[in-house]
């Protein structure tokens, strides 16, 4: 086996060491003479630090030490970074692991005990006094944005961290033209990731050799490697990141919390390990937040259904501090707000607006789902007033094949057969039966996505405001044994990416699968990947860089079989670890004989002319993002009486280019669905009148569970990627983008006798039954 594995469904290498309870988690990390932290949290909004007491604390038995905002400040180089903050007017406010001198959020870190164990440590962080004067709040958007807002920042002139416009064609003319102008606001609530493994570090900064040595549950060793140095002044060379099995990332992982230098300053102070693992009571205002925003929108089109403009003001609700990644999943809704479609003249503005919540952060999709919320909706909604099929509005205004590569007012689309993947989709719903069962309080609903995947082009997100790289490298290496070994920086988090490299080398190499092993989770001997995990980048990005790694190192292989076996490399085949002559029964070499010649018994065998090992390293820089797309159906029942959502049947037809592996395909396009469902119909992080976090638990914040989730079924087609060796597209944020407007599209037809028009998420049974009203009373 060999040939053949790209495409082929396998079975995941990593699920026998995941499912018999062999996986090492961060929390699994145990070291000689650790200790473990815990902090302590504002319970205000917002509130002046009077005075922070720690005596009593650190005379509690079993404390080793307790930090303060001042003891990080005075311990750091650099403030929090924040790698993304590229608006024209950005203001970047410097914040520090822990709060000096003010709080800005309810659970912003204001101290940290390291103690002989977490119970020793909660115990003291109730001895530390902290005295607070409360101020006044600007918890929400509105808060934020009133004339007469609390300042969370003196200095500025309001809340408004920056905004940034992205013009394309001639928007005013498109108005003034226009036959028919639709205006709508959305609205989209506060959620997070949930992933089962909460955040986790252990840090150990050696006191002899001055070495920062992390275990870290992160989506980016490489990212967290130079930030750690950017916050502490250190090299690199003096930096080690290791990261164990990840228990999901979902994007809170790929950002640099707080905590992480938290317990790196006090493994300095302590001179011993520290490890710092985060409670769920902890994650609702610790992790990352994201989805929330205001997105108000003109629509401008011809009354044939073209749409000729597009005017939107997104307004990004951030928090108390900037997350690492900035207002940039809120300037990543703002430039693909056209979606799938050729709109020739926008002008699309973000207003970035502070506010006493938690940082605003990476979560999957990014600020796609958001984007393609309000595209579907305004289709539908402008085939509604003409009185056209919606379908029919987006054939009219797809981007058509011919016109690939397509500058959208940001980025250029590689490739799209959108026209044939609608029909796909439509095509699978009728094979399902959909239609008889329409009716009833039963509804269909649609939602066409693109997405970017592949992330880099290292220069050009550069150019874009990003303070990192998005190249990958690889390093392919044939052993002794003719056993393969795959070393990538990119981190497992539950996604396959072992398996997916493995398929990728295997294939190109001609060795059977359970040949290759891939090896991941550490700085030191992993090389280095720009981005990491994250951005639907994995498979498309890495993916390639070891199939070109693979390819050269395949050609050096037949390139020593020739001179062994007498005859040119052209008429060798490789294929199940055996290179044999075409054409002569008999003549070949094993790649085991060809991997000891390499390393061991060189003389009489090796060709002079080629150096000892069998080994590539490949850099691989993409030219361009990969532009991957899909349509997603959702068949839903509503009851009337009550307002609550039944998800009946979801169908996804989906093209990512070259598929890889469809088992993992599938399950990440499940994946991203089920998160999809519970931002449409349960997820809100919801502050309380005073701007405290009234959502706590997961009591508060609903998850849906396996009764919620409908069957799912995919559909795949190919476009492939020409730019991308192996014509790989990502998929890994795909799942969740169109989900939400398919869901609220299947809800609004579902109860189409009360003209319901959903413009917010989530679709809560007391949300949807005022709307049912106002609905009625039109």
């Amino acid at each position: 086996m060999g040939e053949g594995l790209i495409g082929a469904r396998v079975t995941r290498q990593e699920d026998v060491r995941l499912l018999t309870g062999r996986a090492r988690y961060i929390d699994d990390v145990r070291l000689p003479g650790m200790l473990e932290a815990a902090v302590l949290r504002s319970p205000h909004p917002h509130a002046r630090i009077v005075r922070v007491d720690t005596t009593a604390a650190e005379a509690h038995p079993g404390v080793f030490a307790v930090v303060t905002g001042e003891d990080v400040r005075a311990s750091t180089k650099a403030p929090q970074p924040v790698i993304w903050s590229n608006l024209p007017d950005m203001r970047v406010p410097q914040a520090h692991a822990l709060a000096v001198d003010k709080v800005r959020y309810p659970g912003q870190g204001v101290a940290a005990v390291a103690a002989k164990d977490r119970a020793t440590a909660e115990d003291a962080l109730e001895l530390i006094e902290v005295e607070y004067e409360e101020l006044p709040t600007a918890s929400s958007l509105e808060q934020a944005l009133a004339d007469d807002a609390p300042k969370l920042y003196e200095d500025w002139p309001s809340n408004v961290a920056g905004t940034g416009t992205i013009p394309m064609g001639d928007v005013g003319t498109a108005f003034t033209e226009a036959d028919v102008v639709l205006t709508e606001s959305f609205r989209f609530a506060r959620q997070m990731g949930t992933p089962i493994e909460t955040r986790g570090v252990v840090a150990t900064w050696d006191p002899f050799t001055d070495r920062l040595d992390v275990w870290l549950a992160t989506q980016a060793p490489n990212l967290a490697r130079e930030l750690f140095g950017e916050v502490f002044g250190l090299s690199m060379d003096r930096i080690r990141v290791r990261t164990p099995d990840v228990g999901g990332g979902f994007g809170n992982k790929f950002d640099f919390y707080a905590e992480e230098v938290v317990a790196a300053i006090l493994s300095r102070r302590t001179g011993k390990p520290v490890k710092l693992i985060e409670d769920r009571a902890e994650s609702f205002v610790a992790n990352a937040h994201s989805r929330e925003q205001k997105i108000d929108v003109e629509l401008a089109a011809k009354d044939d259904g073209t749409i000729t403009g597009l005017r939107a003001t997104v307004y990004g609700v951030l928090g108390g501090v900037l997350g690492t990644v900035g207002p940039s999943p809120c300037w990543t809704t703002t430039s693909l707000l056209t979606g799938p479609y050729a709109i020739p003249n926008v002008e699309l503005t973000l207003v970035a607006v502070m506010t006493n919540r938690s940082p605003y952060g990476s979560f999957r999709g990014y600020g796609l789902p958001k984007a393609n919320f309000v595209h579907e909706h305004l289709v539908e909604q402008l085939a509604k007033r003409l009185g056209m099929d919606a379908h029919a509005v987006r054939r009219k205004n797809f981007i058509p094949p011919e016109a690939f590569p397509y500058q959208s007012p940001v980025f250029v689309y590689d490739s799209g057969r959108y026209a044939d993947c609608l029909d796909l989709c439509l095509k699978a719903v009728e094979d399902a039966g959909w239609a008889e069962r329409r009716g009833n309080g039963v509804g269909i609903g649609y939602s066409f996505h693109n997405e970017l995947t592949g992330f880099g082009p290292s220069r050009i997100i550069n150019l874009s405001g990003l303070g990192h790289s998005g190249f990958d490298e690889e390093v392919v290496r044939v052993d002794s044994t003719g056993h393969v070994t795959v070393h990538t920086g990119l981190s497992s988090i539950g996604q396959g990416i072992h398996t997916t490299l493995a398929q990728v080398a295997a294939h190109t190499l001609g060795v059977p699968l359970d040949h290759v092993t891939v090896i991941s989770g550490d700085t030191d001997s992993c090389p280095y990947t720009g981005y990491g995990t994250a951005a639907s980048r994995g498979a498309a990005v890495g993916g390639a860089a070891v199939l070109n790694a693979s390819t050269r190192l395949r050609a050096k292989i037949l390139r020593v079989a020739g001179h062994i076996l007498e005859v040119s490399p052209d008429d060798l085949s490789l294929e199940d670890g055996i290179v044999s002559v075409k054409g002569v029964p008999g003549k070949e070499v094993t790649l085991a004989a060809i991997g000891d010649a390499a390393y061991r018994r060189l003389n009489g065998v090796w060709p002079e002319d080629e150096t000892p090992t069998l080994e590539e390293r490949e850099v691989y820089d993409p030219v361009n993002v990969a532009t991957s797309f899909g349509c997603t159906a959702v068949l839903a029942e509503v009851d009337e009486e009550t307002g609550v959502v039944t998800l009946l049947d979801y169908l996804i037809a989906h093209d990512c280019g070259t598929v890889i592996n469809p088992t993992i395909v599938d399950g990440q396009l499940h994946g991203g669905a089920a998160q999809a469902i519970g931002g449409a119909l349960y997820e809100e992080l919801v502050y309380g009148a005073g701007g405290r976090m009234e959502t706590t638990s997961f009591t508060g914040y609903l998850l849906p569970t396996a009764t919620e989730i409908p069957p799912f079924s995919v559909s795949h087609m190919a476009t492939p990627a020409e730019h991308v060796p192996g014509g790989f597209k990502g998929m890994g944020e795909a799942g969740v983008i169109g989900g939400g407007a398919a869901i609220a599209h299947a809800v609004e037809d579902a109860l189409r006798a009360y003209g319901v028009d959903i413009t917010s998420l989530p679709i809560t049974p007391p949300r949807l039954l005022a709307a049912m009203k106002r609905g009625a009373r039109r």
